[in-house]
């Protein structure tokens, strides 16, 4: 592996961070600033909406500049919004910023892939892009939790201080380490059928959704459901960063070896697994004798561990599908967040009609639909491509 692909991890460790930071702090922030917990995980909502609406504008836009360059715009602006989410006076002005971080975000991940996939020879591909993709394990095992220990004992704006630090870390790799990667050559071979890749968005779409009506949660249903507030979370966090790392390792091999639909559904049944346990435990209905709070960690490593291993496994496909083009790999972050911005409202009207043990339940009725959609519609796997361009 090329070792350069390295510093694209910290790229998407920055985002990752920079996206989930507040977190572990969201009832905190809420109740500073003078609104709900389920409005303050709208932050959130904005900051995937304007990144699936405005990500494939800028990948068209930018599709022709060199993918350092590219990086290095988007690791700029979210550097500057980040340290301005750290001083917002109020809700309102936080919105709007946490809202245009999305573009930034949106510029560089999907640049990020496709630079990797660049640097990888052919038969490492997948793992190249599990490798950038765990930028976002880390972001679980590290930049998210230390967002939460820094935001309990500094004050939640901090957290903001800390994504902006971390951009700047990658900013300073990227600028130091990383080649000039031209853009890829323009596909050519006739028009590519819609028909054939919709299934491998909505894939992405109903993954991110299910595990996002948990994920922006976390902190009310570790209270609920394992008796656990303050820095604590942060431990519950690390363990979504520690399964992302067995579902990379598991999906990057998987994406080498072309695998297809047995193995989404197998993903999606690991999901509702964990959600069903998440769903127990806030009930306060798990058998009697096992603790909570192992059974809740498990459940958000089994919930982790499946969504990252389905996601190296789309990513890889698109690219063998589109020739690597940046507005396909800037469409699935776009479904990404779209995804995310279902999940993130669904457990908001879950949390504020019907209270902390209906955000499992939504999640898990979410994960089994999805399971059912795509045994009919996943596509079976094309014959592996030698080439990007």
């Amino acid at each position: 592996m090329n070792p350069r692909v390295f510093v694209l991890t910290l790229v998407t460790f920055a985002f990752g961070s920079a996206a989930f930071i507040f977190a572990g702090l969201l009832e905190t922030m809420a109740r500073d600033l003078g609104v709900s917990t389920a409005v303050a995980g709208q932050l959130q909502t904005a900051y995937v909406l304007t990144s699936a609406v405005l990500g494939p504008v800028a990948a068209w836009a930018l599709g022709r500049l060199d993918r350092k360059l590219v990086v290095i715009l988007g690791l700029s602006l979210g550097l500057g919004l980040h340290i301005a989410c750290a001083s917002t006076p109020n809700f309102q002005t936080l919105l709007v910023l946490r809202a245009f971080a999305g573009l930034a975000g949106a510029m560089s991940g999907p640049a990020a892939s496709v630079a990797a996939a660049s640097l990888a020879p052919p038969e490492k591909r997948g793992s190249a892009i599990a490798m950038v993709a765990g930028g976002m394990t880390l972001a679980f095992v590290l930049g998210i939790p230390l967002g939460s220990v820094v935001g309990s004992i500094f004050g939640w704006r901090s957290t903001f201080l800390v994504a902006a630090a971390l951009s700047a870390i990658a900013l300073v790799a990227v600028l130091a380490f990383l080649p000039r990667i031209p853009p890829a050559p323009r596909r050519t071979g006739g028009i590519l059928e819609i028909s054939a890749i919709w299934p491998l968005y909505m894939t992405t779409f109903l993954t991110f959704a299910a595990n996002m009506t948990v994920n922006l949660y976390i902190a009310p249903i570790v209270r609920v459901g394992a008796g656990v507030t303050g820095a604590g979370v942060g431990a519950f966090q690390a363990m979504i960063g520690v399964g992302s790392i067995v579902g990379l390792w598991l999906g990057g091999r998987a994406a080498n070896r072309n695998v297809g639909r047995a193995w989404i559904l197998q993903g999606f049944a690991i999901q509702a697994i964990a959600m069903s346990t998440h769903f127990a435990a806030t009930h306060h209905a798990l058998p009697p004798g096992l603790p909570s709070k192992a059974l809740v960690a498990l459940a958000i490593f089994l919930a982790a561990t499946a969504l990252f291993s389905i996601t190296p496994v789309i990513q890889t496909r698109l690219i063998q599908m589109t020739a690597g083009a940046p507005v396909a790999l800037a469409l699935n972050g776009s479904v990404i967040s779209v995804g995310q911005a279902l999940g993130s409202t669904l457990g908001g009207v879950a949390l504020a009609n019907f209270g902390v043990p209906a955000i499992p339940a939504a999640a898990l009725a979410m994960s089994l639909t999805a399971g059912l959609i795509l045994a009919f519609v996943f596509p079976r796997a094309p014959p592996p491509s030698e080439t990007i361009g």
